[in-house]
């Protein structure tokens, strides 16, 4: 009998935070996700036309160049699809930046690596 190998579900982390974004990279790919990663809104439309569509993004709100805010408009204008966004943000108003961009959920900064990943395989299609 053939196996047949499932192609891994594709994360996009948007985050200026170089050790936010090292760390999250190592962690998702050790649990068999396939990680794309980007320092602001504006690399990472670049990134989204070369690669794809992403199953899940991670978004942080407060980056150069261009912000998650108005990488949330551009993403949904230039692609006419919506990947699930989990927003990453130390704000206090994390929940309702989240609604703000129609997110499907949150963590707040410092999150809990299991929480996180807790939060992606219930969103993850």
């Amino acid at each position: 009998m053939k196996m047949t190998k499932i192609a891994p579900k594709k994360i996009l982390i948007i985050e200026d935070d170089e050790d936010i974004l090292f760390t999250l990279k190592a962690f998702l790919e050790t649990e068999n996700y396939q990680v794309s990663t980007a320092e602001n809104g504006a690399s990472a439309l670049e990134l989204i036309k070369t690669d794809g569509v992403p199953n899940l993004i991670l978004l942080d709100m407060k980056m150069p160049i261009m912000n998650g805010w108005e990488f949330a408009i551009e993403f949904v204008n230039k692609f006419d699809h919506l990947s699930p966004i989990v927003v990453m943000t130390a704000a206090e108003d994390a929940q309702k930046r989240a609604r703000d961009i129609s997110a499907i959920g949150w963590v707040g900064k410092p999150f809990d690596l299991n929480d996180l990943l807790k939060k992606i395989k219930t969103h993850i299609r």
